[in-house]
Order: structure tokens, then C-alpha cells, then sequence
């Protein structure tokens, strides 16, 4: 064994979801969103909350860029919606359905 492990990839049309062991929501006293869960919180930026809030009801990636780049006109998001796709996957804030 090599010590990789293979890791499983976010694609950009399978859907994914919100995990619902995870609680978002703003908070008034961290003038922030956070994801709330049994063992703690994690305060998002305004940019990871906004890629997590289109992750609410079950959508592919590219659709959540799509919506993205439709409110937020001119701004190439890719790079930026996957990167934060994978970490998100990656610590199961989303989940795939």
C-alpha cells in the first residue's frame, strides 16, 4: 500500500446537498453564517456561505456556478465554487444524493 488514499472526486453533475447533521444559519453575535453540529460550530465567509446556502436542495456544482455567476454578473467562479465544493464534500458539510 502506498499510503494514498483514493479520494473520491466532486463532479460537476451529480448532486449534492446540504449534510443535515450540519445546522446553518446567521449569527448575530459572530456577525456571520456558521455551520452548527453536535460537536461544534464552523464560521463561514460570506463567500462560503453563499456557495453553501445553493446547496440547500439537491443541485450539481455546475448549476450552483451557474446561479453564481447570474448574481453575481462578470465574475468567473469556477475555481473558486469547486475548490470550496471539494473541501465542503471533503469535511461532509455536503453530501451526495
Amino acid at each position: 500500500m502506498t499510503g494514498n488514499k483514493e479520494r473520491k472526486r466532486v463532479t460537476d453533475e451529480a448532486k449534492y446537498q446540504r449534510n443535515s447533521m450540519f445546522r446553518m444559519q446567521f449569527e448575530k453575535a459572530q456577525d456571520c453564517h456558521v455551520l452548527l453540529f453536535p460537536e461544534g460550530m464552523v464560521k463561514l465567509s460570506d463567500s462560503a456561505a453563499e456557495i453553501l446556502t445553493q446547496f440547500a436542495s439537491p443541485r450539481a456544482v455546475s448549476e450552483v456556478i451557474a446561479l453564481l455567476e447570474e448574481k453575481f454578473p462578470g465574475a468567473d467562479l469556477a475555481d473558486d465554487v469547486h475548490q470550496f465544493v471539494e473541501v465542503a464534500y471533503d469535511k461532509k458539510w455536503i453530501e451526495r444524493c
